[in-house]
């Protein structure tokens, strides 16, 4: 939900208006994807990384203002929390030395970044979940100053009627209660955007939600959240806690929650459109002036915004994304289940290991969901991010596997094909995939880094948690700037 909000309060004339116009949207979207030229002809990807700004002491910094304005750059914008940005890189081909020149243009852009945040004693670290966030700094003051993250955060707390309960039960357990969604501000992440036919739309998706749990378990990177040691990935509790609308009430009857993995695996990219009308109501009823069955009656291309933005206040962890570029309507799957970080090639790596392994399963002869059914693939997901590389998943004929040997054994080698069919350089390939391999032969990914370091500082140096935390981020800082990937890193 990326456009700015100008109004803080909606009526109920608003609220009908919307939905009919989102229905009207509706209607336009399935007439356009009977017979209209999407762009699809060579598939652009995209990458978004959502950043945390800390001070000296390793603390977050509430300055994301100041230092957008230092930075001076439009690939950076605000992010929920005031301690928080989001890099946006430009959109590209994967083919041949595309994660190479990604690597370079990203690398470039944080550089800069982090030179201009120097200046006000304010650092940039990629990371799931800033470790040494506490609970006075995600309250309502510390979201960003735009208004759309304000009037987000009524309607949310407002459509819920009481205080948000976060539970998490992990390795330890955190129990507590917020009146916001500023929580959600701790969940900073990494998305990639892949661009599909309609045709074959059904396929990526499919395969994108059979995937991520292996995605989170060698990439978890966020175990800690108010000093607790909770999952491997404790940002996927943390986001669907946080911006749940609904009561117990409502959550016993069954309706469904704003953050969510689905319920069933898809034909068309409709089928993700037509349930975000039928089962959310919608949070932020925007009306434009724009008549879409007027546009495309005169062979223009409809903008359907009421429909996009609805869109994106429903937080699927694939998420189906309609826009429009240089004219032309395309379509992506944003593949939104990992966090940032630890390093920029480390977060290539995550993107060459989706990239090629979504297409590979997309394009088989034999689908994967045709074998795996939807409630596994969803207990799949949650189990990796409660165990990170340590999790067990359920994968086809293979039963009850650790996903290390799944990856190893079975993924890594689609992952392989896949890239070839987008054209990927072979070195690049090799290079990228090897770290995933290395992850899962070391055990070591983000978050296993983290807590054996504060394990390590807490029995060694004899460091209360909170110390050990601030001394893992200082290093993890460190040797985030060094961009060796994380299985590498010296535990001290």
């Amino acid at each position: 939900m990326g456009r700015d909000v100008d109004r803080a309060a909606f009526s109920r004339e608003d609220r009908v208006r919307y939905r009919q116009k989102v229905r009207r949207c509706l209607d336009v979207f399935a007439l356009m994807l009977d017979d209209f030229g999407f762009d699809a002809d060579r598939p652009m990807t995209g990458l978004e990384i959502e950043l945390n700004l800390v001070d000296p002491n390793a603390e977050p910094a509430m300055r994301n203002d100041e230092i957008l304005a230092a930075i001076a750059d439009p690939l950076f914008q605000t992010e929920l929390g005031r301690f928080n940005l989001e890099l946006n890189a430009n959109p590209r081909l994967i083919e041949g030395k595309g994660f190479a020149d990604y690597e370079r243009d990203l690398s470039g852009s944080l550089s800069r970044a982090n030179d201009r945040a120097a200046q006000s004693d304010t650092r940039i670290v990629l990371v799931g979940i800033l470790p040494t966030l506490t609970e006075r700094h995600l309250v309502a003051e510390n979201l960003s100053t735009n208004e759309r993250y304000r009037v987000l955060n009524d309607q949310i707390v407002g459509a819920r009627g009481e205080d948000i309960e976060l539970d998490i039960r992990g390795v330890e357990r955190l129990r507590t209660h917020t009146d916001s969604i500023a929580p959600e501000a701790a969940c900073t992440s990494l998305q990639f955007h892949l661009q599909v036919a309609p045709d074959s739309f059904a396929d990526y998706w499919n395969a994108s939600q059979a995937i991520a749990a292996a995605q989170v378990a060698v990439g978890a990177n966020s175990p800690f959240l108010y000093g607790r040691q909770l999952w491997a990935e404790t940002r996927i509790a943390l986001f669907e806690q946080a911006t749940d609308t609904r009561p117990d009430e409502l959550k016993a009857q069954g309706v469904r929650p704003r953050v969510w993995f689905g319920e069933r695996w898809i034909t068309s990219i409709f089928d993700l459109f037509e349930e975000n009308v039928r089962y959310f109501p919608p949070l932020l009823p925007i009306c434009e002036t724009e008549d879409p069955v007027q546009v495309l009656h005169a062979g223009g291309v409809p903008e359907l915004a009421e429909l996009r933005l609805h869109n994106g206040t429903v937080y699927r962890w694939n998420r189906p994304v309609y826009d429009i570029m240089d004219g032309r309507p395309h379509l992506r799957v944003e593949n939104r289940v990992l966090p940032a970080g630890p390093t920029v090639v480390d977060m290539l790596a995550n993107a060459a290991f989706y990239f090629g392994l979504v297409r590979g399963l997309a394009e088989a002869d034999r689908p994967i969901w045709s074998q795996l059914t939807f409630s596994s693939a969803e207990e799949n997901f949650h189990a990796a991010a409660r165990r990170g590389m340590d999790a067990i998943l359920h994968w086809p004929r293979l039963g009850e596997v650790p996903v290390t040997k799944l990856v190893l054994d079975v993924l890594l080698p689609i992952a392989s094909a896949g890239l070839d069919g987008f054209g990927v350089a072979p070195a690049e390939r090799d290079r990228l995939l090897g770290i995933i391999e290395q992850r899962c032969r070391t055990g070591r990914n983000g978050a296993a880094w983290q807590t054996l370091t504060v394990w390590a500082a807490e029995r060694h140096r004899n460091l209360d948690r909170h110390a050990a935390l601030r001394h893992m981020l200082q290093r993890y800082a460190e040797l985030q700037r060094t961009n060796e990937p994380v299985h590498s890193w010296p535990i001290d």
